[in-house]
């Protein structure tokens, strides 16, 4: 639903993006809006399923996966904007299975989450720097260069693997975890050294956003592998 919306609000502006405009010819309007309704259907259905407080919080968890965005039309924190939204993911599959809010250990996690993906984001926005300072959106390497983005990006991936070891250690996980952990912070290390400014390489190509997309998958498989292997191993 998120993604349909997305493509809806910006359905003019990635025609003139000469890297998005292909959106258009693989999805109609009509099936976005098709998309965005069941999307927001089947999320408010599921948490009615589950237990109350998740059914009162349904509209909130929608309104800010939609909320993200339109950001980029007047603030530079976009990035963070979705790092909040898709942070507040592990929170809700506490509140899924507990049904209460009785522990802040989720909440922990879900900023790990957030300074991830707000990291990640600022790095996918590289490419549309040029793109973004003439339609006037206000991307953070739009308003603040490429140079200032990639070591925002560097601080909030270092921050979020640090708290992914907190959350690791509050939760009680041994060592395996530890080791999840450790390549965790390694993957994000690889990535921030392979991060370099296109002035030194010619803006013609974008390794470092198909290294992020890279990173992103990694880091989502390797600390879904070690809570598994933590919680099956003991």
């Amino acid at each position: 639903a998120a993604m349909a919306f997305n493509r809806l609000v910006d359905w003019q502006i990635d025609l003139r993006n000469p890297r998005t405009a292909v959106r258009s010819t693989l999805v109609t309007k009509t099936t976005a809006r098709i998309t965005v309704a069941a999307g927001v259907a089947g999320l408010v259905g599921g948490a009615w399923l589950l237990n109350p407080l998740c059914l009162i919080l349904s509209p909130l968890a929608v309104a800010m996966v939609f909320f993200y965005s339109l950001t980029k039309r007047f603030t530079w924190a976009s990035h963070g904007f979705l790092g909040l939204a898709l942070g507040t993911a592990p929170v809700g599959a506490w509140l899924a299975v507990t049904g209460s809010f009785d522990s802040w250990v989720p909440c922990v996690l879900g900023a790990a989450v957030g300074l991830w993906v707000a990291g990640f984001d600022l790095i996918y926005a590289l490419p549309d720097q040029e793109f973004d300072r003439e339609e006037g959106l206000f991307s953070f390497p739009a308003q603040f260069g490429e140079k200032a983005a990639l070591r925002v990006a560097l601080g909030l991936h270092v921050a979020a693997a640090v708290l992914l070891v907190l959350f690791g250690w509050l939760a009680g996980f041994g060592w395996r975890y530890g080791v999840m952990g450790g390549a965790v912070g390694s993957v994000l290390w690889a990535e921030s050294r392979a991060l370099r400014p296109a002035t030194s390489r010619g803006t013609a190509e974008w390794p470092p956003v198909l290294g992020a997309t890279r990173a992103l998958m990694a880091v989502s498989l390797l600390v879904l592998g070690g809570v598994v292997w933590e919680i099956f191993g003991r």
